[in-house]
């Protein structure tokens, strides 16, 4: 194994010995991250303008292997293409949200638990009350695109923002996704540093 991996080996140490292995991959997720997160922007602009209905739920850590499992799987790449092909009407995907899971779309026309709170306006949908749902029971987040009037919504930790302009959007995720994992990725390589330190 080591003969046949010789040239992965030398360039882990490599990188490993000049401080880049946890950098690159911190860098390479925020990469992505952002990528995933201009596709959703992206793909929500398109179908806010044509009163498309939407629902797409973002997992973060709270694990949502169960209602990836209610719908289609997918496993498929974020793009903006993708995201308004699966949500335009009468195809067989559109009823439902997507799930986007480790900056991949995991699954399509999944089920999202009802919220049952009684403050909930009388005149928001199916698609805001599984959203408001499912973020009362993950820490997920969940854009939606209202089919009625084309408004966009978004909801996180048992919260429901409405009317959200684009500009307002890319700065929910870009602050719950992309800085939270700098963090996350931060204390990692802190982690490690201090084991390899003390070890």
């Amino acid at each position: 194994i080591i003969i046949i991996f010789q040239p992965e080996f030398r360039r882990a140490l490599e990188q490993l010995g000049r401080g880049r292995l946890f950098s690159r991959t911190g860098s390479n997720e925020e990469e992505n991250e952002g990528k995933m997160v201009e596709a959703i922007i992206k793909a929500t602009d398109y179908m806010a303008k044509r009163r498309i209905g939407a629902l797409v739920s973002i997992e973060r850590e709270t694990g949502m292997g169960d209602y990836i499992e209610t719908g289609i799987q997918l496993d498929s790449k974020v793009s903006a293409e993708l995201l308004i092909n699966i949500f335009i009407p009468n195809t067989p995907l559109h009823d439902g949200a997507v799930i986007i899971q480790k900056n991949r779309v995991a699954a399509a026309a999944c089920y999202l638990p009802l919220s049952e709170s009684p403050f909930i306006s009388k005149e928001l949908g199916t698609r805001h009350r599984a959203a408001l749902g499912i973020s009362e029971v993950t820490d997920s987040i969940t854009v939606i695109v209202s089919e009625e009037t084309g408004n966009i919504s978004l909801t996180k930790n048992g919260e429901l923002y409405r009317d959200v302009s684009m500009d307002r959007l890319r700065e929910l995720l870009q602050s719950e996704i992309i800085s939270i994992s700098k963090t996350n990725n931060a204390a990692s390589t802190r982690w490690n540093w201090r084991v390899k330190k003390d070890g």
